[in-house]
């Protein structure tokens, strides 16, 4: 029956509606799951009034997508409702982002990509995809995080039921005004968080202040980080260090982001720094030489070496441990070594930032300089230097205590040790080390050295050691 839209419910339809259905059909299109069902359009019809009466009337004066919307569903295309509220909200996100701060905005949605650079003006939010545009207002509170999973779905069924894709599923009248309900009352009338405004108007004022900030203001900001949520900490923290690698930022306000750099660093989960140490690897990779020596300042004054990239790292690391080994080498060591062992040290706070592939040079060379020259002078080591290789070797534990007693049977090692001072020395690092591992075997064995060691200075090179060692050392 040519008079039958919906075949599924029988459901007869209004005249006007017919000839458009009876157009379809004479030029061969499809008519069925086009036009929604006369009860259909009646709950639209019935609730709609009540909904918009309620809003503002400055609210309505443009609201154009609400007669669309009303149009799309008088005449039963639900779809087409969908889409022109769904467009209103892509408009009104994109508003808010530009009132937010549009830097803000583009570094945490697009930040770190080979893209940022192309991102500048407010018309190139258009270029975002929707579901990128709802996750970064999501991360930088412009909605909730009840609003967002809303949007979410709404999105998703726009996306796979709504009039630019086939489909044969139906939109009933209820679920259609409840997602008009959603983006009216949470997007539409809705602002941007407290916190989210804060923030905003944070960046803006650091942009501008070139004179230097004094002591109580950085304290007054650093404890204002420690307000924020994490999530929006880790967005300013992606913003200032933008800021701070631009070639045409004021001096003054890098200067001021290196007083508060390191609180809010703090004040971020690790997540976000990792993210940033890609964002600065991608620099050194796409040879933006500038921005790549500004971003390794920045990491130093924030100390947050430990979080740049593995790639970079090991690099990095393995030429601090080359440039430590000819430090305490050459010619006045004590104090040449410091600023490398610091730099090193900056790079390994933790078990977990040292590779197992450098692990083996890292505690033979920190070793070497922790055992010192054998010299009266400073007893032989470094005193700007000591503190660090003690951190370093309080990081073995059970899983690299092995490297440093097997270190000690290494010929470079054992000429030192032919020192008594030098021996002395090597009995403190190996009491030093103890004091972080766990594995009993691995206790006799560092005992048995720091028994020994002052007396015997091949006592890790002794058959007795060896036997004890088994499994854990390759003597080869």
């Amino acid at each position: 029956m040519s008079n039958i839209v919906l075949k599924k419910t029988n459901e007869l339809i209004d005249p006007q509606a017919q000839m458009i259905v009876n157009f379809l059909q004479a030029m061969g299109l499809p008519a069925d799951n086009v036009i929604a069902a006369q009860d259909e359009r009646k709950i639209i019809g019935d609730n709609i009034e009540g909904l918009i009466r309620d809003l503002p009337a400055e609210v309505k004066k443009d609201a154009r997508y609400l007669s669309k919307f009303v149009i799309g569903a008088g005449f039963g295309l639900f779809d087409y409702s969908l889409n022109a509220v769904w467009n209103e909200v892509v408009i009104n996100l994109r508003r808010k982002a530009a009132v937010y701060g549009l830097e803000i905005f583009y570094d945490s949605a697009v930040g770190g990509s080979k893209a940022r650079e192309h991102y500048k003006t407010e018309d190139d939010l258009a270029s975002l995809k929707d579901s990128v545009l709802l996750d970064t207002c999501r991360k930088l509170e412009l909605i909730s995080d009840a609003t967002y999973k809303k949007l979410k779905h709404i999105l998703e069924m726009r996306n796979d039921i709504g009039i630019s894709h086939p489909t044969n599923y139906t939109i009933n009248a209820f679920e259609l005004l409840g997602w008009l309900k959603t983006c009216v009352s949470e997007v539409l009338n809705d602002n941007p968080t407290e916190a989210a405004l804060q923030a905003q108007a944070f960046i803006k004022n650091l942009r501008e202040a070139t004179d230097p900030l004094d002591k109580a203001q950085a304290q007054n900001i650093a404890t204002r980080f420690q307000q924020l949520p994490t999530h929006l900490c880790g967005s300013l923290l992606r913003t200032i260090f933008g800021l701070y690698v631009a070639t045409d930022t004021h001096p003054g306000v890098r200067k001021n982001i290196s007083l508060i750099a390191p609180a809010l660093w703090t004040a971020c989960q690790d997540e976000a720094k990792y993210k940033l140490g890609i964002v600065l690897e991608g620099y050194n990779v796409n040879l933006y030489k500038d921005k790549h020596a500004l971003g390794e300042e920045f990491f130093g004054v924030v100390g947050g070496n430990a979080f740049r990239s593995p790639s970079e790292r090991v690099i990095i690391v393995d030429e601090l441990i080359t440039e430590l080994r000819d430090k305490h080498d050459g010619w006045d060591n004590f104090h040449h070594e410091p600023p490398v062992a610091a730099q090193l040290y900056s790079y390994v706070p933790d078990q977990q930032s040292i590779f197992d592939n450098l692990a083996q040079r890292l505690f033979k060379i920190v070793l070497m300089c922790r055992i010192g020259r054998g010299v009266s002078y400073c007893e032989g080591v470094s005193p700007g230097g000591k503190g660090y290789y003690d951190a370093i070797l309080s990081l073995a534990g059970d899983k690299f205590a092995a490297y440093v007693m097997a270190a000690l049977s290494d010929f470079e090692v054992r000429a030192k040790l032919g020192k008594s001072l030098c021996r002395r020395h090597a009995k403190v690092a190996l009491t030093i080390v103890k004091a972080n591992v766990i594995n009993q075997r691995l206790i006799e064995c560092l005992d048995y050295l720091i028994a020994n060691i002052e007396t015997d200075a091949g006592c890790a090179s002794s058959a007795e050691f060896k036997k004890l060692t088994v499994g854990y050392i390759n003597w080869g």
